[in-house]
């Protein structure tokens, strides 16, 4: 039985739609992370803005800017939703929105 040298090649080489198909993929994922980004980054200038509310509340009530209570909540939160690196997000998040003293 012999086969035919033509086919033989062809079942081997990669052929240009499947890289095609790959990098259409990778490029639509992409596109959706950097949607996703800009959602992101504008729920956290959002929270950055009402937690700014928050301590303005506070210090005019005679409080104190940050609350250590409530950002306990919010790291066990993070942590219990993504695990011990939500509690660096979290941190970071508190952070940022805890704004200057």
């Amino acid at each position: 039985m012999t086969t035919d040298p033509s086919t033989a090649s062809a079942a081997t080489e990669p052929t240009s739609t499947g890289a095609d198909a790959v990098a259409g993929t990778i490029a639509t994922a992409r596109d959706r992370i950097d949607a996703l980004d800009r959602q992101i980054i504008g729920l956290v200038q959002e929270r950055m803005a009402t937690s700014a509310e928050i301590q303005a509340a506070r210090i005019s009530a005679g409080g104190t800017r940050v609350a250590l209570n409530r950002e306990m909540e919010i790291l066990a939160r993070y942590r219990s939703a993504l695990g011990p690196q939500g509690t660096e997000v979290a941190m970071q998040l508190l952070e940022l929105c805890r704004g200057r003293a």
